[in-house]
């Protein structure tokens, strides 16, 4: 909040921040508690709002927090738009509040936005009217989205000339048809433990990988990394678990979730040493990997690999 050199260095740094907490694969509220014991500490005079969200699309669900933002607006198949219901909290940097998470569908067709007060905000008017002006263009902007900003923002009024700050940001999980549907898939195996488990698994990832029509290098290496990230839920995870194969137009993603909360680190195995090598190979043969807890108690250990753009 506010302007000039001291607002803008520490809307720098809680950036950076979020940056960083988000490669850690935290749900919402746990980045935004972080965010807020850092903007404290940081400069105790200065407070910032900031709503935190993440979609999964093979879920269809749009998991947030916020911390004084105002609702994310979320426009269904049909049209119709309605506001997320707001698990809200203080701005960041007022301290001693214990953020949650909620969360909204978000399947294809779907569409949703997030913007700053900037964009509703207007001294002679009361700020919800603004945010019911947004949300009747936005239910009648349609099109690709920097279209549906350039729309919403002409709605509004938003001229060069606005004297307030505006930051909007506008998410759409498209209904694929066609051949852009046969580059985005997604297939998954209930893993009940046991002898038979591990080649199961092998079994499974390599059929799926060889119907996606992969590379034989690629073939290889998600079977390689399916089968160490499966190894790794039987020796120190607990049932349920479930192995998932996604593919969209420039990721395969290979994730694995089970019932332990415990999240596995990559360390040097010493040569004596029987077991450990699992999350270094994936680390070593794939683009990215990473762990974060679930819903429930458990926890989620994946890997990603780019595709070759063709």
């Amino acid at each position: 909040m506010g302007r000039g050199v001291r607002a803008a260095a520490v809307m720098g740094q809680l950036r950076t921040a979020v940056r960083a907490y988000a490669r850690l694969d935290l749900p919402p509220h746990e980045v935004l508690q972080l965010l807020d014991g850092l903007a404290a500490e940081i400069d105790a005079s200065q407070i910032a709002t900031c709503v935190y969200a993440v979609h999964d699309p093979n879920e269809g669900r749009l998991v947030y927090a916020s911390a004084g933002h105002l609702p994310i607006l979320v426009r269904d198949a049909d049209g119709v738009v309605r506001r997320a219901a707001e698990p809200t909290g203080p701005p960041l940097g007022t301290g001693g509040w214990l953020h949650t998470s909620g969360s909204v569908p978000l399947g294809p067709g779907c569409s949703a936005v997030l913007y700053t007060d900037g964009l509703v905000e207007r001294r002679d008017k009361d700020i919800d009217d603004g945010v019911d002006a947004l949300e009747a263009a936005f239910a009648g902007a349609t099109g690709s989205p920097d279209i549906v900003c350039d729309r919403l923002l002409r709605s509004l009024g938003i001229t060069a000339t606005h004297d307030d700050d505006v930051a909007i940001l506008v998410l759409q999980h498209p209904e694929r048809t066609g051949h852009d549907a046969e580059l985005f898939h997604n297939a998954a195996l209930e893993l009940h433990g046991g002898t038979e488990a591990a080649p199961r698994a092998r079994a499974f990832a390599s059929g799926v990988l060889a119907s996606w029509r992969f590379s034989p290098e690629l073939h290889d290496l998600g079977v390689l990394a399916a089968s160490e990230l499966v190894a790794n839920s039987l020796q120190h995870g607990t049932p349920p678990m479930r192995l998932r194969l996604r593919r969209t137009d420039r990721r395969l993603i290979i994730e694995v979730t089970d019932g332990d909360d415990h999240l596995p680190r990559r360390r040097r195995a010493e040569p004596a040493d029987e077991a450990g090598r699992g999350i270094s190979i994936v680390a070593t043969i794939a683009s990215s990997w990473g762990s974060r807890r679930t819903p429930g108690g458990g926890k989620a250990v994946w890997c990603e690999f780019a595709l070759p753009r063709g």
